[in-house]
């Protein structure tokens, strides 16, 4: 394991995004050894050198410790957001946990993102923090077939042992979500891959489900991306450049019914279906209805 210099921890966010509400960002690795053809953190703007390479920043949890003494007043830590938390080398490292630890210890919450089946491991702590503040752990899941997944994320967990731990981390009582994100154009944009995730994720316990029906791509990660398109998919690059050209968001030309399937399904499993908890309802069905509006659909919140 390489260590790479950080001089903070925790990155303020000002405003408020479409997926979730939190106070600060928080990445103590770099890099991200799943391998997803369509990751944005690919993005030449991030300026992730050797991407595929995990690296931890030093000294995390003393510079951790150092800035949560230091805040005014808790808040909300969202973790998972350019590198998994739960990489294979978290299992002997335990950074992710011994932050965590610090995240109890000071009444901040937390929201987790991830691909790994490790965040199981994490339960007591993450009970402790919810006893306090807000603590829940989506994970993301892009398609239900293991094989298939496994073309475009070929080093992440199955996505059998996603749904297995979802149902684990839900069962322990802790909230739970599932991103189903990105939706790759032409190869995972079908209602029925769409109503098997949705069906499984509520099968497993999760309280919400967020879709965004498309993908992004900018310089850095599109390239990477039409190279896997090259081998896996001959002829689809064409279609991407002429449907999408240069353009960062590249949505599903499906979106609208892919959005409608996804509605009606959870809406019918009584998830919710924009961030995060249960209280802030009212704020879900308003992010619903402005992620809506901003991509010319025209379901509205089922909440």
């Amino acid at each position: 394991m390489r260590y790479v210099a950080a001089k903070t921890l925790l990155t303020p966010v000002r405003h408020t995004d479409e997926w979730i509400d939190r106070n600060f960002n928080m990445n103590i690795y770099r890099g991200c050894c799943h391998g997803c053809v369509y990751c944005d953190s690919r993005a030449l703007r991030y300026n992730i050198e050797h991407f595929d390479e995990v690296r931890a920043k030093d000294d995390v949890l003393t510079k951790l410790a150092r800035e949560l003494k230091v805040k005014r007043k808790p808040g909300l830590i969202g973790t998972g957001a350019a590198s998994d938390p739960y990489n294979p080398f978290e299992e002997e490292l335990e950074l992710t946990r011994g932050s965590l630890k610090l995240i109890a210890q000071y009444g901040f919450g937390v929201s987790v993102t991830t691909k790994s089946p490790l965040a199981t491991r994490d339960i007591d702590i993450l009970r402790d923090i919810g006893n306090a503040a807000p603590a829940n752990v989506q994970i993301t899941i892009t398609a239900t077939d293991d094989d298939w997944a496994r073309r475009f994320e070929p080093r992440a967990p199955s996505s059998s042992a996603r749904f297995g731990a979802l149902e684990k981390l839900s069962a322990a009582g802790i909230y739970t979500g599932v991103f189903i994100m990105p939706v790759l154009p032409w190869i995972t944009d079908d209602d029925a891959n769409i109503a098997a995730l949705v069906r499984r994720a509520g099968d497993a316990g999760a309280k919400n489900i967020i879709c965004f029906p498309g993908m992004t791509l900018r310089e850095g990660n599109r390239e990477y991306y039409y190279d896997f398109l090259r081998r896996d998919f001959p002829g689809l690059r064409a279609k991407y450049e002429e449907r999408f050209g240069n353009a960062y968001v590249c949505e599903s030309p499906r979106a609208s019914d892919l959005w409608e399937t996804f509605a009606r399904d959870a809406s019918h499993r009584g998830q919710t279906t924009a961030p995060y908890f249960e209280k802030n309802a009212g704020a879900s069905r308003r992010i619903w209805e402005r992620i809506a509006r901003a991509m010319g659909l025209r379901s509205t919140s089922p909440n």
